[in-house]
């Protein structure tokens, strides 16, 4: 056990103070004397790091103080006459430190550029989204001239696998003696990642702290009762062991077993109390599964349950879940305001807020009530009024005044900002947010109350990880203001405490690369540097080094397997023959066995696809399951896709797409309506009519037309010939000599061993010849593409050459840049106005949610119609050639914005365009945005024809009005 120091000796004192004077002449001394606060070592590190002209990247919990070494770099670049760029992920991020900074140093000496905002884009300090920053790498604009430092903020989206390129992209190409400090989340590999910074942008400190500066205490709120997770007093800080160290391992499996022996390891056990209510909520479902009663009590307990929106997991618990109005009282009552209430859906956020309101619940005094009434007017006095009811302002603004909110994506930007800065400053005092307030919008709060620890993806539900729950409650605890902050999990159905635990104890977030070559990238490349020199530049990306170094351990596992194979070949031998032969014979009738197996599920599948495909409008289905299962009619067919999913609604007028995942076989009509002309989807009256129609035929048993095909195509045509080979193979394998031996099955299972470890060897084996040089041969098909194209050619040297396609193409940005480039090469604008282009635009640009997808709408206009079409028939064409050069496929053009952003060009009031859609008034805004965004790059590729150009800067004008054009940033 170490002793405290003692008193430093007259030596120790007088070289700490002559280090003291020799610091303050520096530019660290005179950074810290306009601070008022003393900076935490890792910080001081970063910064010594920085002033010796290294490059840092420093990884540390949110709220620790990261954006410090940021703003050091800027002021080292201010005193040396040099620029700094700081860069961000989000539009959001960027305005919030563009307004810090602008603070700070001055609007005059501060910049801004996002997508669709530039101001005072060549000052000495500018603050941008990372996309930004790699459009000027590649543009080589003159605003990188005396560019001295870059801070790239939350660096560890480069593991975003839609925009974390963009990141790579940047550190790769940025001048080798701009230098980069990287802030990010603690991450697990923050040693492997700084290797690569040091490999590709010279000597790299990494600096990694732990340390959060405010306690963080883990609770479950059962019922109205807020509960330790822990048993003993155990922080943040003593279950996060430093990222890397050996006892990591150990922590998080001591800390995620839940037993009741508390001796083993005091204070890192699971509360007791929290593992009774477990133990009796599975007793309770136990007996309510497999205990006595006849079939009706089931069937009401069955019943009841589906009642209770509480019990819809079919889980049962003895505790009575708090509502939402209940949580923020308990919070209040406890002294655990503001908190943020983390729930995944944009919709329940708005609830959220509803239901306070609803239960009466006020968090404000009069006083603050006044203060944030006059800031909300403020802010909502360049808003057109005729916008406002469409906005929800009114409710918003109450709930505010309570001292409520809610934040998301779906919610108009200015919205947002009010709301970021009226919590800050302690007015509002509970928010309910989507994950993305986690993303690095500076809201810190003395509480996170997570409402569920599993999220819908897009694709399915799935649990959080230990890396988002690290992210979410890092949120708790608010520097300079709280002395301890708080992680409150709310006690649901099947809540188990121990895997509560292991989210809260482990620190498990390693950073992995998803760049890949994309069109644009590889075309700006090979204009720069020629292919063979972009080759290599793409190998050394952080991708391709993670690829190498795990070949180097799977290299190492190959030798070891082998080595085992050749003593399981050994202990297979039989002295009748060949056993290694016999056991081939018998895994191939197991495998044609299950072939056989796998044809007639894969047979079942292409007639279930083909009776989906052949239904027409009119036909009246029953659907087995799904979102809307019960009886529906066919509004429009699918007969082309891979996958049909034929338009229906549904009785309850309800419209829905249909797919295989609906059914469980074949779908045949049972009967058939005639729908009119005249008929409009999204007129509910028109949908009324329809279901009556329907109702009718149903009265009246009209049957259904004839079918165009057997019901039995496609049903095992191959089943007679994979039977024919079972058999021989059944008989091979009784004719062979080992199969008499009276060790076979010992034999056996020594071969099955074998060939399991041999193939999981051989998989190995591919890995390892699949990731040496992935990104290079992924650029070389790209690359493919391009000459396909024409956008690569080559000189009669036989030196690559960029044609002029190619050249506009180096000036698109986006996901769908190929596509774009197409679109323009065949002259999809050539015949639109101004609010046609900006339709168009839309087309290249928007992704609707999957859910969403509907019909196709009819356009506006003629020659808008033939222009989408053009785009859709390019797409379908550019999709047939990436799938044969095994790259990922360009996303579909989607026409849900069409309607609305054209209205919009027209001068339509904003309550007309989102009237019949789905899209909130924030979500249309960010559209209209990255169109503006689009048609702003496509007006400024040098050689476009002038007249496209002067109509995309005309349909800029159309659209950036009213809430589009206004923001609070200025």
């Amino acid at each position: 056990m170490s002793s405290l120091p003692g008193p430093a000796s007259p030596s120790e004192r007088y070289r700490a103070s002559a280090e003291r004077a020799a610091e303050a002449k520096t530019y660290l001394g005179g950074f810290l004397r306009s601070l008022a606060f003393e900076l935490d070592d890792f910080q001081r590190e970063a910064c010594l790091s920085l002033q010796a002209g290294r490059g840092v990247l420093v990884a540390a919990p949110t709220g620790a103080g990261k954006t410090i070494v940021g703003e050091f770099a800027i002021y080292l670049a201010l005193q040396r006459g040099l620029k700094a760029f700081y860069t961000t992920p989000i539009k959001a991020l960027s305005n919030q430190k563009y307004s810090e900074l602008a603070d700070k140093y001055g609007a005059d000496r501060v910049g801004l550029l996002t997508g669709d905002t530039s101001i005072n884009g060549d000052a000495p300090v500018v603050v941008m989204t990372t996309e930004v920053l790699r459009n000027m790498l590649y543009a080589d604009s003159s605003t990188l001239a005396d560019l001295g430092f870059v801070v790239m903020d939350e660096v560890h989206y480069l593991a975003d696998r839609f925009r974390g390129a963009v990141w790579e992209e940047v550190i790769i190409h940025l001048p080798s003696e701009v230098q980069v400090a990287s802030l990010s989340a603690t991450v697990s590999n923050a040693e492997e990642f700084g290797a690569w910074l040091d490999t590709v942008r010279g000597q790299t400190d990494v600096i990694v702290s732990e340390h959060r500066p405010v306690p963080l205490w883990q609770h479950v709120m059962v019922g109205r009762k807020i509960v330790d997770l822990f048993a003993g007093d155990t922080t943040f800080d003593e279950i996060a062991p430093a990222a890397g160290s050996a006892q990591a391992a150990a922590t998080v499996a001591s800390a995620t077993v839940a037993t009741a022996d508390t001796g083993s390891r005091p204070g890192f056990e699971v509360n007791p109390e929290l593992l009774s209510m477990a133990r009796a909520e599975s007793q309770m479902n136990f007996r309510g599964r497999f205990g006595h009663g006849g079939r009706n009590q089931r069937r009401q307990r069955h019943q009841h349950s589906q009642r209770d929106d509480a019990q819809q997991s079919g889980q049962r618990s003895p505790v009575r879940k708090a509502s939402r109005p209940q949580v923020i009282a308990s919070l209040d009552r406890q002294d655990l305001l503001p908190a943020i209430t983390f729930i995944f859906s944009r919709a329940g956020c708005d609830a959220a807020v509803a239901q306070c309101v609803a239960a009466g619940l006020w968090l404000t005094t009069e006083q603050e009530q006044l203060i944030i009434a006059r800031r909300v007017d403020e802010a909502a006095q360049d808003i057109p009024p005729d916008d406002l009811d469409v906005l929800g302002f009114w409710s918003w603004r109450d709930g505010l005044l309570r001292g409520l909110a809610a934040h998301h994506a779906g919610m108009l930007p200015t919205f947002k900002e009010v709301v970021e800065k009226l919590f800050v400053d302690g007015l509002v005092k509970a928010v309910f947010a989507t994950e993305t307030l986690a993303l690095g919008v500076n809201m810190p709060a003395r509480s996170v109350v997570l409402e569920k620890l599993d999220k819908f993806n897009g694709e399915a539900h799935v649990n959080i990880t230990a890396g988002e729950y690290t992210q979410l409650t890092g949120r708790a605890g608010r520097r300079g203001i709280d002395v301890e902050g708080h992680a409150v999990v709310l006690w649901q159905p099947g809540t188990d405490p121990a895997s509560v635990a292991g989210l809260a104890s482990r620190r498990t977030y390693p950073l992995n690369s998803s760049f890949r070559p994309t069109y644009n990238m590889s075309i700006n490349l090979v204009a720069q540097f020629g292919r063979a020199r972009a080759r290599e530049i793409l190998e050394s990306s952080f991708a391709q080094f993670q690829a190498d170094r795990s070949v180097v351990g799977l290299a190492k596992q190959v030798r070891s397997r082998e080595e085992s194979l050749a003593g399981f070949s050994k202990a297979m031998s039989c002295h009748l023959g060949d056993f290694t032969e016999y056991s081939r014979i018998r895994r191939a009738l197991t495998d044609t066995e299950k072939n056989a197996s796998r044809t007639s599920s894969r047979a079942r599948k292409t007639v279930t696809e083909d009776s989906l495909s052949r239904l027409q409008p009119g036909d009246v289905v029953d659907v087995p399951s799904g979102k809307a299962p019960g009886l529906a009619v066919v509004l429009s067919s699918d007969h082309h896709s891979r996958e049909p999913r034929p338009a229906v609604m549904t009785l309850d007028n309800q419209l829905r797409r249909i797919g295989t995942q609906d059914v469980e076989g074949p779908l045949a009509p049972i009967t058939r309506v005639r729908i009119p002309k005249s008929f409009n989807a999204k007129v509910p009256k028109s949908r009324r009519d329809l279901a009556s129609s329907v109702r009718n035929a149903l009265r009246e048993n009209r049957p259904p037309a004839p079918p165009s095909r057997n019901d039995d195509f496609g049903r095992a045509a191959a089943l007679p010939d994979q039977e024919k080979k079972i058999a021989e193979l059944r008989r091979e394998l009784r004719a062979h000599p080992c199969h008499g031996c009276s060790e076979r099955e010992d034999h056996a299972r020594w071969s099955e061993r074998y060939w399991k470890l041999r193939q999981e060897t051989d998989g190995l084996v591919r890995q390892i010849q699949g990731r040496t040089n992935t990104i290079a041969k992924t650029f070389d098909r790209v690359c493919g593409v391009l000459s396909s194209y024409g956008y690569l050619e080559t000189s009669d040297a036989g030196v690559p050459a960029i044609s002029p396609d190619g050249q506009r193409l180096r000036r698109i940005y986006g996901e769908k840049d190929l596509l774009i480039s197409q679109s323009l090469r065949l002259g999809a604008f050539s015949d639109l106005d101004a609010a046609e282009v900006a339709a168009l635009a839309s087309v290249l640009v928007y992704q609707a949610k999957r859910e969403d997808r509907g019909l196709r709408p009819k356009m506006p206009s003629v020659s808008l119609e033939s222009a989408v079409d053009i785009v859709v028939q390019e797409w379908s064409a550019l999709e047939d050639i990436e799938e044969a050069n095994k790259l990922p496929l360009t996303g579909e053009p989607e026409l849900g914005l069409v309607w609305p952003i054209f209205k919009w060009a027209k001068g339509r009031h904003l309550q007309d365009v989102l009237s019949g859609t789905d899209l909130a008034a924030g979500d249309f805004v960010r559209w209209v945005k990255q169109v503006i965004d689009l048609l702003d790059q496509l007006a400024k590729i040098p050689s476009l024809d002038p007249r496209l150009a002067r109509l995309c800067g005309d349909a800029i004008k159309l659209i950036k009005r009213g809430v589009v054009a206004y923001s609070s940033v200025a």
